[in-house]
Formats: C-alpha cells, structure tokens, sequence
C-alpha cells in the first residue's frame, strides 16, 4: 500500500471560504485514503460512494453523518487536487486531518501536494495495472467521456469556452511531461469572479492560484501551452481515482470533450465495476 514515510503538516488558505486550514497527513497501513473533518472523531473513506457534490468543486462526506435536517454533517470541500497528487504519486493509504472544511487552495494546481509527498518520502506503491473489462461512456449533447480497452493509457481532453485561445482546443497528456500537468491552475472567466463570490464562493482567488480568462489572455502568465485544458486533464485524474485506482495505472484510452466533475463522478461510478487487473 503506497503511503508517506513521515508525517506531514501544512496550512494554506481555502479557495471557497477563504480560511485558513491547517493539514496533519499520517502515514497509514490500514489502507484507504481517510479524511478526519473538522470536528470528526471518525474518518471517511475517499471513494465515489463518498461523493456529496460537484458543485465548483468536489465534496467529499461522511455519509453515516447526517444532520436532524437530513443533511450530512461531516464535509470537505475542494478535495480534486489533492486526491489528483495521491494518484500521481500512488498513495493510496494515509490519515489526513483538517482544521476546516475545505482543502488549501496553495498554487491551484497539484503541485504543492506533490512536493509535499516527495519530500515526506513514499514507500510502498503497489504496481497493479487496470483495463476496462468493456467501453465505458457517457454521452450528453455536446458533453462526451469514452474509456476503451487499450494497450498503453492515452488521455485526450477537448474544451470549447468563449475564449480565443480555448476555442475548439485540445491536450492529451504526455506521461514524460506529467509536471506540466501537476502545476497546471485552477481557472474561470473573470468576468464572473465578482457573481460567485457574492454568491459565498471563490473568496479565496488570488492572482496567484487562479488563471483568469478574460477576454483576450490571461490574468497571470501561463506556466505551459493550454494550462487550463491540461487543469481539466489534472482534475479528471482525481475525480476517476474516487473508484480507488489510479487512472494513471489504465492501460486504457481516455476521450473526454467538454465535460467537468459532474460528468467525471458519473463516468467514475460506472468505471468502478468494470475495471480488471491485468
């Protein structure tokens, strides 16, 4: 079971509410990525059965939790990233504590999870490679997401925003260049950054952890060609590690156009009975 050879402790600033969250990641041996939440005498399993909500982000929950009202008690905001480093680096069994409930932000990519990892040092890391026993798809109007059967893992992701240079464009990730993929930040058009926060979110949008589209360009510099469609790649990547293997562990081709958590969480429920060691 791929796990931290030490413990880690962080803090940073959350991107929804803007508070500060302080992180203590344990190894573990019991296997299972497990979140104790703000207030949780007990942990939750990161798995797509946990799955509370893809709006603006992912949510994660303890779903044995629940409120006189209903709703569940326990919740962690913004986990995409972070579940993305654990795939990249084949951790698939620590403890993670949080003092809020939501996940730091730091750059808006993967990045800092990564370093943190590799400098805490991994040990462990199963080697197990997956296929799907049958395609995999989901189709919706111009939304697609197809998962065939194939020798080596190939990821194609296409995006058509109102935005001159992500207009009909398209990455597919590069296994020698994964950094490109792991520091690729979060973004959204800046012309709806003022809505959302008057709605409760992106309160924590920076310059630094954000790519703003405006109309024509960016708000920051770009650290590669297509940031913001490799972003997509880094997020599908964590959203399909909820089924607990690592996408980046398929011999599989992945096609995605024009699609976001929800459709990735859709896809990730139907994937999980179908997926074969090889």
């Amino acid at each position: 079971m791929g796990t931290i050879k030490s413990e880690i402790k962080t803090s940073g600033r959350s991107l929804m509410k803007n508070r500060e969250c302080e992180v203590i990641i344990k190894p573990s041996r019991g296997g299972g990525i497990r979140i104790f939440s703000k207030g949780a005498d007990t942990p939750f399993s990161v798995c797509i059965e946990n799955l509370y909500s893809t709006d603006h982000c992912v949510t994660l929950c303890s779903k044995d939790k629940r409120t006189l009202l209903g709703d569940y008690k326990y919740k962690v905001m913004l986990c995409e990233h972070f579940i993305a480093a654990c795939a990249i680096c084949g951790i698939d069994s620590i403890d993670v504590y949080l003092s809020e409930t939501e996940m730091p932000i730091f750059d808006g990519s993967a990045k800092v999870w990564v370093d943190l990892f590799e400098k805490a040092g991994i040990e462990d890391v199963k080697k197990d490679f997956y296929t799907v026993s049958e395609p995999v798809y989901y189709l919706n109007g111009k939304t697609s997401l197809v998962i065939l059967p194939d020798k080596e893992l190939r990821i194609t992701y296409a995006v058509n925003y109102d935005h001159p240079d992500l207009h009909n464009r398209w990455a597919t990730l590069d296994t020698g260049h994964l950094d490109e993929i792991i520091e690729a930040r979060t973004f959204g058009f800046y012309k709806d950054l003022k809505k959302y926060q008057a709605m409760g979110f992106a309160k924590g949008v920076t310059y630094d952890n954000t790519v703003g589209l405006k109309d024509v360009g960016y708000t920051t510099e770009l650290r590669s060609e297509l940031e913001p469609v490799k972003h997509k790649i880094l997020d599908l990547i964590g959203d399909l590690y909820l089924t607990g293997v690592s996408p980046l562990n398929m011999k599989a081709q992945i096609l995605v156009k024009e699609a976001g958590h929800a459709v990735h969480a859709k896809v990730a429920q139907i994937l999980k009975s179908k997926l074969v060691k090889i």
